[in-house]
């Protein structure tokens, strides 16, 4: 059976929108950390925002980013969408009930990766089918916006290791408690 990893960015209160408020303390290690995320997967796992944010600035960003932009581009994505009819990006579009079509895909690949698709990130947690949660934790409170969590979606999670990158964000990652 594969493996589903949610990597997110959020604020110390919790915000995860439009993480503008990343970019000062973005460096060469959180850089590696996610090269190393990337990786390690055999596709990517997107909400239909986040996938259409992803296809519309990944294609004319490979040059800029080598490893990272030719990755990103090229491996399959498998996107939760009600309202998508065609395709594109070498995406498929899951079809039937979410939950279904998640739990065959783990069965056929080792290692999926959603990045952001908080919507898709809370649905999965509540029908326990994510297994690790690596977070990035941002020294910055917003004040507003929206949360990674959504209301009514609980867990009980396990640490399983946390390191601060040297402009102080804190990287924490967790498995769910058996």
């Amino acid at each position: 059976m594969g493996r589903i990893v949610a990597v997110e960015y959020v604020t110390l209160d919790g915000v995860f929108e439009e993480p503008s408020w990343s970019g000062p303390y973005f460096n060469d290690e959180l850089g590696n950390w996610q090269a190393g995320n990337l990786r390690e997967a055999d596709a990517l796992l997107l909400g239909r925002k986040t996938y259409e944010g992803f296809k519309a600035a990944w294609p004319q960003m490979e040059s800029e980013t080598g490893f990272f932009g030719e990755k990103m581009n090229s491996m399959p994505k498998h996107v939760a969408t009600t309202t998508l009819t065609r395709p594109e990006w070498n995406a498929t579009f899951l079809r039937g009930e979410v939950v279904d079509a998640v739990r065959e895909l783990k069965e056929g690949s080792p290692s999926l990766l959603i990045n952001g698709s908080a919507d898709l990130v809370n649905h999965l947690t509540r029908h326990n089918l994510i297994d690790e949660y690596r977070i990035m934790v941002y020294p910055v409170v917003q004040g507003e916006g929206r949360r990674l969590w959504a209301e009514g979606t609980k867990i009980a999670l396990t640490l399983t290791g946390s390191w601060q990158t040297k402009t102080g964000v804190d990287v924490v990652t967790y498995v769910p408690t058996p």
